[in-house]
């Protein structure tokens, strides 16, 4: 497991120059940049940790790292544009320069994982926190029992990383379903929210660790149905992103309960905070 490198000073953005723009669908794309930490060694991360992302006379805001962790050369960044920050980032090209800050939070629990059955839930955008997470279980394949994807998404026009959904298909022992809320006569693959699709997937609930990632109701759903099937709480983990601004816990922008989501987060074990998750204005 690579482990992060701390910044001396967390809140002194590095800047650096774009390496690479994916253009992953219309709103969508993934930025690929040096992974040089302090003093100019490589900052690891662990899968789900997330960097605070600066564009020049925009903002700053949190954003997912998405590649392999065992990549030393670079990290990416899936981002969509949605906002005045996001949408400014979706613009840089090759050379244009971003401030970065982390990496931060918590990660997915790959490691503890060993002896389980592996499932992996994610809803539309949800895949990028998770997908750094698919890398290492898929190098790792031989500590866990059965593994499965199940990727829902709005369109087939909205699928994230066509290249890796087809190689992932490929690999021997791994179950992938990718689902679309609607779709034309030429999609020939599952139509329906990401819950119809968990009784299709081959696995021994009392023995499964779940990571879930999306927009909030499909957590919420998702957990009440893996709940169902008999997954434990203690066994499903979820990732949250709520108005992160400083990333170390000091603004309390973040703050969830007793929770403060950038450093307690953003990966949670649903025990923890099911009893909150469903609450208004928290």
């Amino acid at each position: 497991m690579i482990r992060a490198t701390v910044n001396p000073n967390p809140m002194t953005p590095r800047f650096v120059a774009v390496k690479r723009c994916v253009r992953e669908t219309d709103d969508v794309i993934t930025l690929e940049i040096p992974s040089g930490g302090a003093n100019g060694q490589a900052a690891g991360f662990q899968p789900g940790q997330f960097n605070m992302l600066y564009a020049f006379g925009v903002g700053e805001i949190p954003i997912s790292i998405s590649s392999d962790p065992a990549v030393t050369e670079h990290i990416a960044h899936t981002i969509r544009a949605v906002g005045p920050v996001s949408e400014a980032l979706a613009r840089l090209e090759h050379r244009d320069q971003v401030g970065v800050r982390g990496p931060f939070g918590s990660s997915w629990p790959v490691d503890e994982a060993a002896g389980c059955d592996v499932l992996v839930i994610a809803g539309g955008i949800g895949l990028a926190p998770l997908r750094s997470a698919m890398y290492d279980l898929i190098r790792k394949r031989e500590r866990y029992g059965r593994m499965a994807l199940v990727y829902g998404a709005r369109s087939p026009d909205h699928l994230l990383y066509r290249t890796e959904l087809d190689g992932w298909r490929r690999t021997p022992d791994l179950q992938v379903r990718v689902a679309v809320d609607y779709a034309g006569p030429e999609w020939a693959g599952d139509v329906g929210v990401v819950t119809k699709q968990l009784p299709k997937v081959r696995v021994d609930p009392h023995a499964t660790v779940a990571m879930v990632c999306g927009p909030e109701i499909m957590i919420r759903q998702t957990a009440a149905a893996l709940r169902d099937m008999g997954v434990p709480d203690e066994r499903i983990f979820i990732s949250l992103e709520r108005n992160m601004q400083c990333a170390i816990g000091s603004c309390g922008h973040c703050q969830f309960g007793p929770h403060f989501l950038c450093k307690d987060g953003p990966v949670f074990r649903f025990d923890r905070i099911s009893a909150i998750l469903g609450l208004r204005e928290i």
